[in-house]
Protein backbone atom coordinates (compact mmCIF):
# COMPACT_ATOMS: atom_id res chain seq x y z
CA UNK A 1 0.00 0.00 0.00
CA UNK A 2 1.28 3.46 -0.89
CA UNK A 3 2.51 5.54 2.03
CA UNK A 4 0.50 8.47 0.67
CA UNK A 5 -2.65 6.50 1.47
CA UNK A 6 -1.51 5.52 4.97
CA UNK A 7 -0.05 8.87 6.01
CA UNK A 8 -3.39 10.64 6.73
CA UNK A 9 -4.29 7.81 9.11
CA UNK A 10 -0.96 8.10 10.94
CA UNK A 11 -1.19 11.89 11.06
CA UNK A 12 -4.61 11.57 12.69
CA UNK A 13 -2.81 10.02 15.67
CA UNK A 14 -0.67 11.78 18.25
CA UNK A 15 2.87 11.92 16.83
CA UNK A 16 4.45 9.84 19.59
CA UNK A 17 1.71 7.22 19.40
CA UNK A 18 2.24 6.93 15.64
CA UNK A 19 5.97 6.54 16.28
CA UNK A 20 5.40 3.63 18.66
CA UNK A 21 2.95 2.07 16.19
CA UNK A 22 5.60 2.07 13.47
CA UNK A 23 8.12 0.42 15.81
CA UNK A 24 5.55 -2.25 16.68
CA UNK A 25 4.89 -2.94 12.99
CA UNK A 26 8.59 -3.34 12.24
CA UNK A 27 9.02 -5.75 15.15
CA UNK A 28 6.70 -8.14 13.33
CA UNK A 29 8.62 -7.83 10.05
CA UNK A 30 10.82 -10.87 9.36
CA UNK A 31 14.53 -10.15 9.62
CA UNK A 32 15.63 -9.44 6.03
CA UNK A 33 18.47 -11.12 4.19
CA UNK A 34 21.76 -9.17 4.15
CA UNK A 35 22.10 -6.35 1.63
CA UNK A 36 24.00 -7.36 -1.47
CA UNK A 37 27.27 -5.66 -2.33
CA UNK A 38 26.91 -2.72 -4.70
CA UNK A 39 30.35 -1.48 -5.80
CA UNK A 40 28.98 2.01 -6.54
CA UNK A 41 27.46 2.56 -3.11
CA UNK A 42 29.69 0.55 -0.80
CA UNK A 43 32.10 2.63 1.28
CA UNK A 44 34.51 2.15 4.18
CA UNK A 45 34.59 4.48 7.19
CA UNK A 46 36.58 3.83 10.37
CA UNK A 47 37.39 0.37 9.08
CA UNK A 48 33.71 -0.53 8.73
CA UNK A 49 32.37 -1.61 5.35
CA UNK A 50 29.00 0.09 4.79
CA UNK A 51 26.91 -1.45 1.99
CA UNK A 52 25.54 2.00 1.14
CA UNK A 53 26.01 5.49 2.63
CA UNK A 54 22.43 6.10 3.80
CA UNK A 55 21.85 5.41 7.49
CA UNK A 56 19.05 5.70 10.02
CA UNK A 57 19.84 8.40 12.56
CA UNK A 58 19.55 7.86 16.30
CA UNK A 59 16.25 8.77 17.91
CA UNK A 60 13.94 6.44 16.02
CA UNK A 61 14.89 3.10 17.58
CA UNK A 62 15.62 4.39 21.06
CA UNK A 63 15.82 0.99 22.78
CA UNK A 64 17.35 -1.17 20.07
CA UNK A 65 14.24 -3.13 19.14
CA UNK A 66 14.37 -3.04 15.34
CA UNK A 67 17.80 -1.69 14.27
CA UNK A 68 18.75 -5.11 12.92
CA UNK A 69 15.84 -5.00 10.46
CA UNK A 70 16.31 -1.55 8.96
CA UNK A 71 18.47 -2.77 6.07
CA UNK A 72 15.26 -4.31 4.77
CA UNK A 73 14.08 -0.74 4.12
CA UNK A 74 17.28 0.09 2.26
CA UNK A 75 19.43 1.54 5.03
CA UNK A 76 23.14 0.79 4.85
CA UNK A 77 23.37 1.12 8.63
CA UNK A 78 21.20 1.96 11.61
CA UNK A 79 22.11 3.87 14.75
CA UNK A 80 20.01 3.02 17.80
CA UNK A 81 19.58 5.01 21.01
CA UNK A 82 20.22 7.36 22.66
CA UNK A 83 20.80 4.94 25.55
CA UNK A 84 21.66 6.10 29.06
CA UNK A 85 23.11 3.93 31.86
CA UNK A 86 19.84 3.99 33.83
CA UNK A 87 16.30 3.91 32.51
CA UNK A 88 14.57 7.27 32.53
CA UNK A 89 11.12 8.44 31.38
CA UNK A 90 12.25 11.60 29.64
CA UNK A 91 10.26 14.80 29.61
CA UNK A 92 6.48 15.03 30.10
CA UNK A 93 4.16 14.44 27.16
CA UNK A 94 3.29 15.84 24.68
CA UNK A 95 6.91 16.07 23.52
CA UNK A 96 6.84 15.29 19.79
CA UNK A 97 5.22 17.62 17.26
CA UNK A 98 4.79 17.45 13.49
CA UNK A 99 5.20 20.77 11.70
CA UNK A 100 3.44 19.62 8.56
CA UNK A 101 3.51 22.95 6.70
CA UNK A 102 7.27 23.08 7.24
CA UNK A 103 8.00 19.38 6.73
CA UNK A 104 9.67 19.45 10.11
CA UNK A 105 9.52 17.95 13.59
CA UNK A 106 10.12 19.38 17.06
CA UNK A 107 10.95 16.99 19.88
CA UNK A 108 11.81 17.41 23.52
CA UNK A 109 12.01 13.75 24.50
CA UNK A 110 14.94 14.08 26.90
CA UNK A 111 16.66 10.72 26.31
CA UNK A 112 13.66 8.58 27.27
CA UNK A 113 14.81 4.95 27.20
CA UNK A 114 14.80 1.71 29.15
CA UNK A 115 18.48 1.85 30.09
CA UNK A 116 21.60 0.23 28.72
CA UNK A 117 21.30 -3.02 30.65
CA UNK A 118 17.90 -3.95 29.21
CA UNK A 119 18.97 -2.87 25.72
CA UNK A 120 22.21 -4.84 25.92
CA UNK A 121 20.31 -8.05 26.69
CA UNK A 122 17.98 -7.40 23.78
CA UNK A 123 20.70 -6.51 21.27
CA UNK A 124 22.83 -9.51 22.27
CA UNK A 125 19.99 -11.84 21.24
CA UNK A 126 19.90 -10.62 17.64
CA UNK A 127 23.38 -9.22 17.11
CA UNK A 128 25.28 -10.70 14.18
CA UNK A 129 28.77 -9.41 13.32
CA UNK A 130 29.20 -7.57 10.03
CA UNK A 131 31.87 -10.04 8.90
CA UNK A 132 29.26 -12.78 9.30
CA UNK A 133 26.69 -11.00 7.17
CA UNK A 134 25.04 -8.91 9.87
CA UNK A 135 23.90 -5.31 9.32
CA UNK A 136 26.00 -2.36 10.49
CA UNK A 137 24.63 -1.16 13.83
CA UNK A 138 25.80 1.87 15.73
CA UNK A 139 24.85 2.59 19.34
CA UNK A 140 24.32 6.17 20.48
CA UNK A 141 25.07 6.78 24.17
CA UNK A 142 24.26 9.67 26.48
CA UNK A 143 24.19 10.71 30.11
CA UNK A 144 21.28 10.47 32.51
CA UNK A 145 19.59 13.78 33.30
CA UNK A 146 20.44 13.70 37.01
CA UNK A 147 24.09 12.87 36.31
CA UNK A 148 24.42 15.73 33.84
CA UNK A 149 22.81 18.19 36.24
CA UNK A 150 25.17 17.08 39.01
CA UNK A 151 28.27 17.32 36.81
CA UNK A 152 28.75 13.54 36.63
CA UNK A 153 28.00 13.23 32.91
CA UNK A 154 31.45 12.00 31.91
CA UNK A 155 31.11 9.00 34.21
CA UNK A 156 27.89 8.06 32.44
CA UNK A 157 29.65 8.07 29.06
CA UNK A 158 32.39 5.84 30.45
CA UNK A 159 29.68 3.44 31.62
CA UNK A 160 28.11 3.53 28.17
CA UNK A 161 31.39 2.72 26.46
CA UNK A 162 32.05 -0.20 28.78
CA UNK A 163 28.54 -1.63 28.53
CA UNK A 164 27.77 -1.18 24.85
CA UNK A 165 31.12 -1.45 23.02
CA UNK A 166 30.97 -5.28 22.73
CA UNK A 167 27.62 -5.00 20.92
CA UNK A 168 28.27 -2.11 18.54
CA UNK A 169 29.97 -1.72 15.19
CA UNK A 170 30.56 1.86 16.31
CA UNK A 171 29.61 3.99 19.32
CA UNK A 172 28.34 7.57 19.09
CA UNK A 173 28.99 9.92 21.99
CA UNK A 174 25.99 12.25 21.93
CA UNK A 175 26.76 15.60 23.57
CA UNK A 176 24.43 17.65 21.40
CA UNK A 177 20.83 16.97 22.40
CA UNK A 178 19.16 20.24 23.42
CA UNK A 179 16.72 18.43 25.71
CA UNK A 180 19.07 17.44 28.56
CA UNK A 181 20.11 20.52 30.58
CA UNK A 182 23.85 21.07 30.59
CA UNK A 183 24.64 18.42 27.98
CA UNK A 184 25.79 20.80 25.26
CA UNK A 185 28.29 22.35 27.67
CA UNK A 186 30.41 19.27 27.00
CA UNK A 187 31.12 20.72 23.54
CA UNK A 188 33.42 23.33 25.13
CA UNK A 189 37.11 22.61 24.60
CA UNK A 190 38.16 21.90 28.20
CA UNK A 191 35.11 19.75 28.94
CA UNK A 192 35.41 17.98 25.60
CA UNK A 193 39.07 17.17 26.21
CA UNK A 194 38.15 15.64 29.58
CA UNK A 195 35.28 13.68 28.06
CA UNK A 196 37.23 12.30 25.10
CA UNK A 197 40.19 11.39 27.28
CA UNK A 198 37.88 9.39 29.54
CA UNK A 199 36.01 7.79 26.63
CA UNK A 200 39.15 6.69 24.83
CA UNK A 201 40.63 5.34 28.05
CA UNK A 202 37.43 3.37 28.67
CA UNK A 203 37.65 1.87 25.19
CA UNK A 204 41.22 0.89 26.00
CA UNK A 205 42.69 -1.63 23.62
CA UNK A 206 39.29 -2.29 22.07
CA UNK A 207 38.71 -1.57 18.42
CA UNK A 208 35.12 -0.26 18.46
CA UNK A 209 35.21 3.07 16.58
CA UNK A 210 34.10 6.16 18.50
CA UNK A 211 32.02 8.81 16.74
CA UNK A 212 31.06 12.19 18.22
CA UNK A 213 27.72 13.90 17.50
CA UNK A 214 27.60 17.69 17.70
CA UNK A 215 24.99 20.43 17.44
CA UNK A 216 24.48 22.74 14.45
CA UNK A 217 24.23 25.75 16.77
CA UNK A 218 27.96 26.44 16.95
CA UNK A 219 30.10 29.55 16.68
CA UNK A 220 33.26 29.49 14.53
CA UNK A 221 35.45 29.16 17.64
CA UNK A 222 33.38 26.14 18.73
CA UNK A 223 33.91 24.46 15.37
CA UNK A 224 37.65 25.05 15.65
CA UNK A 225 37.81 23.64 19.19
CA UNK A 226 35.74 20.56 18.37
CA UNK A 227 37.77 19.82 15.25
CA UNK A 228 41.05 20.11 17.14
CA UNK A 229 39.80 17.97 20.01
CA UNK A 230 38.55 15.23 17.68
CA UNK A 231 41.85 15.10 15.83
CA UNK A 232 43.92 15.24 19.02
CA UNK A 233 41.97 12.40 20.63
CA UNK A 234 41.71 10.38 17.41
CA UNK A 235 37.93 10.32 17.22
CA UNK A 236 36.98 8.04 14.35
CA UNK A 237 34.24 10.21 12.82
CA UNK A 238 32.15 13.31 13.52
CA UNK A 239 28.37 13.39 13.05
CA UNK A 240 27.15 16.81 11.91
CA UNK A 241 24.55 17.53 13.24
CA UNK A 242 21.86 17.11 15.84
CA UNK A 243 18.63 19.15 16.04
CA UNK A 244 18.67 22.93 16.34
CA UNK A 245 17.33 25.34 18.95
CA UNK A 246 17.18 28.08 16.34
CA UNK A 247 13.85 28.96 14.77
CA UNK A 248 13.84 30.09 11.16
CA UNK A 249 10.58 31.37 9.74
CA UNK A 250 8.05 28.57 10.31
CA UNK A 251 4.38 28.33 9.30
CA UNK A 252 3.12 25.50 11.50
CA UNK A 253 0.89 26.10 14.55
CA UNK A 254 3.47 24.12 16.57
CA UNK A 255 6.32 26.47 15.64
CA UNK A 256 6.47 27.88 19.18
CA UNK A 257 7.01 24.54 20.91
CA UNK A 258 10.29 24.16 22.79
CA UNK A 259 12.77 21.45 21.88
CA UNK A 260 15.00 20.48 18.99
CA UNK A 261 13.88 21.30 15.46
CA UNK A 262 14.65 18.82 12.67
CA UNK A 263 13.56 18.24 9.11
CA UNK A 264 13.54 20.59 6.12
CA UNK A 265 14.32 23.82 8.04
CA UNK A 266 17.60 22.27 9.24
CA UNK A 267 18.94 21.53 5.74
CA UNK A 268 20.94 24.69 5.12
CA UNK A 269 22.23 25.07 8.68
CA UNK A 270 23.46 21.49 8.92
CA UNK A 271 25.09 21.70 5.49
CA UNK A 272 26.85 24.92 6.50
CA UNK A 273 28.26 23.29 9.65
CA UNK A 274 29.41 20.28 7.64
CA UNK A 275 31.28 22.57 5.28
CA UNK A 276 32.84 24.38 8.25
CA UNK A 277 34.17 21.13 9.72
CA UNK A 278 35.41 19.88 6.35
CA UNK A 279 37.26 23.14 5.73
CA UNK A 280 39.08 22.83 9.06
CA UNK A 281 39.59 19.06 9.23
CA UNK A 282 40.20 18.29 5.58
CA UNK A 283 40.48 14.55 5.16
CA UNK A 284 41.84 13.95 8.67
CA UNK A 285 38.38 13.38 10.19
CA UNK A 286 35.57 11.46 8.45
CA UNK A 287 32.25 13.33 8.55
CA UNK A 288 28.67 12.06 8.62
CA UNK A 289 26.02 14.48 7.36
CA UNK A 290 22.67 14.63 9.13
CA UNK A 291 19.83 17.13 9.15
CA UNK A 292 17.18 17.94 6.59
CA UNK A 293 18.07 15.23 4.08
CA UNK A 294 14.94 14.10 2.26
CA UNK A 295 16.02 13.17 -1.27
CA UNK A 296 18.94 11.93 -3.34
CA UNK A 297 19.96 15.41 -4.47
CA UNK A 298 20.37 16.58 -0.86
CA UNK A 299 22.32 13.45 0.06
CA UNK A 300 24.51 13.95 -3.02
CA UNK A 301 25.21 17.56 -2.04
CA UNK A 302 26.12 16.50 1.50
CA UNK A 303 28.56 13.86 0.23
CA UNK A 304 30.14 16.28 -2.25
CA UNK A 305 30.55 18.75 0.63
CA UNK A 306 32.58 16.21 2.60
CA UNK A 307 30.28 13.64 4.20
CA UNK A 308 31.38 10.03 3.83
CA UNK A 309 27.97 8.88 5.06
CA UNK A 310 24.57 10.50 5.61
CA UNK A 311 21.75 9.82 8.05
CA UNK A 312 18.07 10.69 8.14
CA UNK A 313 15.06 10.30 10.39
CA UNK A 314 12.52 13.17 10.29
CA UNK A 315 12.08 12.88 6.52
CA UNK A 316 10.64 9.39 7.02
CA UNK A 317 7.61 11.01 8.66
CA UNK A 318 6.75 12.75 5.40
CA UNK A 319 8.31 10.52 2.75
CA UNK A 320 7.61 7.03 4.09
CA UNK A 321 9.63 3.99 5.15
CA UNK A 322 11.31 3.25 1.80
CA UNK A 323 12.96 6.65 1.47
CA UNK A 324 16.45 5.15 1.89
CA UNK A 325 15.92 2.86 -1.10
CA UNK A 326 14.81 5.80 -3.24
CA UNK A 327 17.78 7.90 -2.14
CA UNK A 328 20.23 5.11 -2.96
CA UNK A 329 18.69 4.65 -6.41
CA UNK A 330 18.88 8.39 -6.93
CA UNK A 331 22.51 8.52 -5.82
CA UNK A 332 23.44 5.90 -8.39
CA UNK A 333 21.68 7.85 -11.11
CA UNK A 334 23.47 11.06 -10.15
CA UNK A 335 26.81 9.27 -9.96
CA UNK A 336 26.28 7.72 -13.39
CA UNK A 337 25.36 11.14 -14.78
CA UNK A 338 28.60 12.61 -13.44
CA UNK A 339 30.82 9.65 -14.32
CA UNK A 340 31.51 8.79 -10.66
CA UNK A 341 32.13 5.11 -9.98
CA UNK A 342 32.31 4.99 -6.15
CA UNK A 343 31.12 7.00 -3.16
CA UNK A 344 34.72 7.35 -1.97
CA UNK A 345 35.74 9.36 -5.02
CA UNK A 346 32.72 11.66 -4.57
CA UNK A 347 33.38 12.63 -0.95
CA UNK A 348 34.43 16.26 -0.60
CA UNK A 349 34.77 17.09 -4.31
CA UNK A 350 33.11 20.46 -3.66
CA UNK A 351 35.09 21.19 -0.48
CA UNK A 352 37.35 24.21 -0.51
Amino acid sequence: MSYRLIRPLLFALDAERAHHLSIAALRFMPTPAPLGVDPMLETIVAGIRFPNPVGLAAGYDKDGRIAHKMHGLGFGFAELGTLTPLAQPGNPQPRLFRLVQDRAVINRFGFNNGGQGAAADRIARYRQPVNSGGPVIGINIGANKDATAAGRGIADYVTGITCMAPLADYLTVNISSPNTPGLRALQGRAALDDLLSAVMAARGAGTTPIFLKVAPDLEPADVEDITAACIDHRVDALIVSNTTLSRPALRSPHAGETGGLSGAPLTDLSLARLRDFRRLAGTRLPLIGVGGIANAEQAYTRIRAGASLVQLYSALVYEGPYLAKRINAGLKALMARDGVKTIAELVGVDAQ
